[in-house]
């Protein structure tokens, strides 16, 4: 059961995988920065000083907070600001990854087409035949 698990776990997709998940962990906090720390604030300017993180709609009328953090203390609350921010998030991403794949397609050299197959022997038989027949 060990040398089994062994072949499966250092195959080479496995530990593909693995750093793949913790690089996309890594890349998946820097955007949350640039989002949360450059976008974000630069949109909220644009909206007139906005801060989309405490945009939310209270689902019990005894909610008085005006920050999410203090009104999800006093009862359910729909945070939907910071849900903007998660899909910017996912948008950012998103296009990223597109960009990367783009780039790696555009790497990635064409294989020349393969030059066509002659013809089998039974087709140039039937070619001489037609041939022989023309005459």
């Amino acid at each position: 059961m060990w040398e089994e698990f062994k072949a499966f776990a250092f195959k080479g997709n496995v530990l593909d995988l693995a750093v793949a998940v913790i690089i996309g962990g890594a890349f998946g906090r820097i955007v949350d920065g640039v989002v949360n720390l450059l976008i974000m604030p630069i949109v909220g300017a644009i909206t007139g000083g906005l801060n989309f993180d405490n945009y939310f709609l209270p689902l019990a009328s005894n909610i008085t907070a005006t920050s999410l953090g203090e009104a999800q203390k006093q009862g359910a609350v729909l945070g939907y600001g910071a849900f903007i921010t998660i899909v910017v998030n996912f948008l950012i991403i998103a296009f990223i990854l597109f960009q990367i794949v783009k780039a790696a397609n555009k790497m990635k050299k064409a294989t020349p087409a393969a030059p066509p197959a002659g013809p089998t022997p039974t087709e140039q038989l039937l070619a001489e035949i037609r041939d022989a027949l023309k005459k």
